[in-house]
């Protein structure tokens, strides 16, 4: 092994996904998913008391099931593009997709007063909207972690392997394994999506960066940049 392998642990699709933008950039990325997202129960609100759909996940629209269709004629605040063209391949119009998380979003949005309902994850990060907006929660998905597998720990162990970290929820579920397994954290390195995410894995790994910003494209060029 060399000190270019590079590993994604995200579900999928996401996880395919991520190898084959990998690809386009020159990188070559191994997919081995920690999780698995589900679908949720969930009881849907009178469309009607609401004026629009705020998502941080394309998993929203993924895994909210027969529910979702009630509110196709309701805009969709998206909390990046990959969530705004989901939403879109579910029939939905997507009013805006920002480039943060959702709490950057929220400030963005033109039309005040405005209730918003948040299809969100059974784990997801609290927001506090500014003045004039107001926020439903409806968890429809959760996303249920999964054992590391002995292809992906041997490769861990055999050090220098970078792990690529989209979330904090899979950051301390990565942590946790590795520390199962005893796999040494000096030996694997982590590119994560953000400052909290790579908060979220603990201390002790042999090099922890974060992206510039919350985006594939700008993960993958941090993964390149520490592989050289």
């Amino acid at each position: 092994m060399t000190q270019s392998t590079i590993i994604t642990i995200r579900p999928e699709p996401h996880g395919s996904q991520m190898c084959a933008l990998a690809q386009k950039q020159g990188l070559a990325v191994q997919a081995f998913p920690l999780s698995e997202v589900r679908p949720l129960p969930w009881e849907g609100p009178d469309p009607a008391s609401f004026d629009a759909i705020l998502a941080g996940s394309a998993n929203a629209f993924r895994h909210a099931g027969e529910g979702l269709a009630r509110y196709r004629g309701k805009p969709v605040f998206a909390v990046g593009p990959a969530t705004g063209r989901a939403a879109f391949e579910a029939g939905f119009t997507v009013g805006m997709a920002g480039t943060g998380g959702l709490q950057q979003l929220l400030p963005l949005i033109p039309e005040r007063p405005i209730r918003l309902l948040r299809l969100a994850g059974a784990r997801h990060v609290p927001i506090d909207p500014p003045e004039g907006i107001s926020v439903t929660v409806r968890e429809v998905y959760e996303v249920v972690h999964l054992p590391l597998p002995d292809e992906m720990a041997a490769l861990l162990k055999a050090g220098g392997a970078l792990v690529l970290l989209h979330s904090a929820g899979a950051a301390e579920h990565f942590a946790a394994e590795c520390d199962r397994l005893g796999i040494d954290r000096a030996d694997v390195r982590l590119a994560a999506l953000g400052p909290r995410i790579a908060a979220a894995a603990g201390d002790g790994w042999g090099q922890v960066q974060s992206a510039p910003k919350p985006a594939n494209g700008a993960l993958l060029a941090l993964a390149q940049k520490m592989c050289q």
